[in-house]
């Protein structure tokens, strides 16, 4: 059964200016116009189910500095006419136990997981009651969960939290553990591009080439509904890995530490409004030079007729 919630994750560096007085908010805003009306965070509101109305809840559990960066989000929701935010600083799983923390994640319409750690955020709400209630309220309920950065990598059932960029296709540098399960056969790294982190997915993929391998680049996410319908939102690129294809690896013939080959790996770049479906692997670029105008045949006709005539004076 598809689960009847969204999932918006998101490779950090959210854009969401600098909110932590009165000072920077008049000097930052004027310049993120675009960001705060056309972007991510305005997408969660729109994708909400009572737009600015939703209830809020950001969750810094990943996070070593909660108490500056959940602020900046409360301040960012605010401006785009979202007001009913709460800030939960989750830091001991004992908390997840909270009557008063579960009852405000059973009211919430919106959870949004800060960047972090996401070894962190798993070991701390992994198997509680509070980690129940967001996988019963987004398989059931119009919820969404949102999540940046670690938020984002910890939202499938596999997550990679450990391995170097510049040795990632070497055997054994990337470590996976099991994620918050929202959602299966993916495996998402995030500040994808910025990083240099391509080679973290290749090992991933090949490892299990089932397993979807999905780098967000910063600013830059991927609105997930009916479990299968992936959609790019943000600034920048979205990279799939794509390893079904594969014909031949060297992964378990060499020790650890060496070289891994792959032969036949897939992969498709994603920027704004761009689709894939999980179910069928198909792509669509929203903007694609191949996309023909719906005109009347005659007309099209006449259309080609006058470019050609334009292109002989």
């Amino acid at each position: 059964m598809n689960a009847k919630g969204k999932l918006i994750i998101i490779g950090g560096a959210v854009d969401k200016g600098n909110f932590t007085d009165e000072a920077t908010l008049a000097k930052g805003v004027p310049n993120n116009l675009n960001f705060f009306e056309t972007g991510i965070l305005r997408r969660i509101i729109n994708e909400s189910v009572h737009h600015e109305e939703s209830r809020i809840e950001v969750i810094t559990t990943a996070s070593v500095i909660p108490r500056e960066v959940g602020p900046q989000y409360v301040k960012a929701f605010e401006y785009l006419r979202a007001t009913n935010v709460g800030l939960l600083h989750i830091e001991k799983r004992e908390q997840t136990r909270d009557p008063e923390v579960l009852d405000r994640i059973r009211k919430a319409d919106v959870v949004m997981f800060t960047g972090g750690d996401q070894l962190r955020l798993t070991s701390i709400l992994g198997g509680t009651k509070l980690h129940d209630i967001i996988l019963d309220k987004f398989r059931h309920e119009d919820f969404i969960y949102a999540g940046t950065s670690a938020g984002a990598a910890a939202a499938s059932n596999n997550m990679i939290y450990q391995g170097s960029s510049h040795e990632a296709l070497l055997k054994g540098e990337v470590k996976i553990t099991s994620g918050l399960g929202l959602i299966q056969h993916v495996i998402i790294d995030t500040h994808f591009v910025q990083r240099g982190r391509i080679g973290r997915l290749f090992q991933a993929v090949v490892g299990n080439p089932r397993v979807l391998g999905i780098g967000l680049g910063e600013d830059t996410g991927l609105l997930i509904t009916s479990d299968s319908r992936m959609e790019a939102i943000g600034s920048g690129l979205v990279i799939l890995v794509d390893g079904r294809n594969v014909m031949d690896t060297n992964l378990t013939q060499i020790e650890m530490g060496r070289p891994i080959s792959i032969n036949n790996l897939v992969v498709h770049v994603m920027s704004m409004y761009d689709t894939y479906d999980l179910k069928t692997h198909t792509m669509e670029i929203h903007n694609s030079q191949y996309h023909i105008p719906l005109t009347a045949p005659a007309e099209a006709d006449d259309n080609v007729a006058q470019m050609k005539s334009e292109d002989l004076e």
